[in-house]
């Protein structure tokens, strides 16, 4: 059975796994996150998928795997800008829904909607202007 067609009720390493490597996989295929990574990734994007299991697998299994700093890694990419975030949610979100059933994917999704937060809160929130950010007029 393909993992589309076999929804998870539950979290382990391996569904982790599966979950990153199909997310990313859309990533890159994206047209607007597609490029944004592939300029912070070049090449071998196996030592990054690696750091996302490990990061996925403390977040959601509490295992301590993950030793990093998310806010400082996404300081230093690139094309970084507020609104990919809402596309980055909107594939993770599709990715769990696919993958996992209702109670699974909620919980992914709260916890990728509060660590999206957190990101944007850290790269791109300054006192003295209006959040979130307003667009361009």
């Amino acid at each position: 059975m393909t993992l589309a067609a076999e929804k998870h009720s539950s979290v382990s390493e391996d569904t982790i796994r599966q979950l990153v490597d199909t997310f990313y996989a859309k990533v890159r295929r994206e047209p607007d996150l597609g490029p944004v990574f592939e300029t912070a990734i070049p090449g071998d994007w196996q030592p990054h998928l690696e750091k996302m299991y490990a990061f996925w697998s403390s977040v959601m299994l509490t295992s301590g795997r993950y030793k990093g700093n998310p806010v400082m890694k996404h300081f230093a990419v690139a094309g970084m800008r507020p609104e990919l975030f809402a596309t980055w949610l909107k594939l993770f979100d599709e990715t769990c829904t696919e993958m996992f059933d209702e109670a699974g994917s909620a919980v992914f999704r709260d916890k990728a909607e509060r660590i999206a937060e957190s990101l944007k809160l850290a790269l791109f929130y300054r006192p003295d202007r209006p959040w979130p950010p307003q667009a361009a007029e």
